[in-house]
């Protein structure tokens, strides 16, 4: 069980289950390549994951994510971050 101060690694499918669970959706039904906005995902929300994944010790900004709103290519920016 993780520990509040432990961080969770960042990787596709922790991306996935993270906009699933802001959307009330389970991670399955969120696919790659979808634009993440069309699913519901709005700024307070895209907000919600950059505050999260910067606990986490990753350096996004919003900006970078609202530019390309999808799973896969939200991987394809951060997994070098990690």
């Amino acid at each position: 069980m993780k520990r509040k101060d432990e961080a969770v690694p960042l990787t596709l499918e922790r991306i996935r289950a993270d906009v699933a669970d802001l959307l009330g959706e389970e991670p399955a039904d969120v696919p790659d390549d979808e634009n993440l906005a069309d699913l519901g995902l709005d700024s307070v929300r895209l907000m919600s994951l950059v505050e999260s994944w910067r606990r986490d010790g990753i350096t996004v900004s919003f900006a970078e994510l609202a530019e390309r709103p999808g799973v896969l290519a939200w991987w394809e920016l951060l997994r070098e971050r990690t």
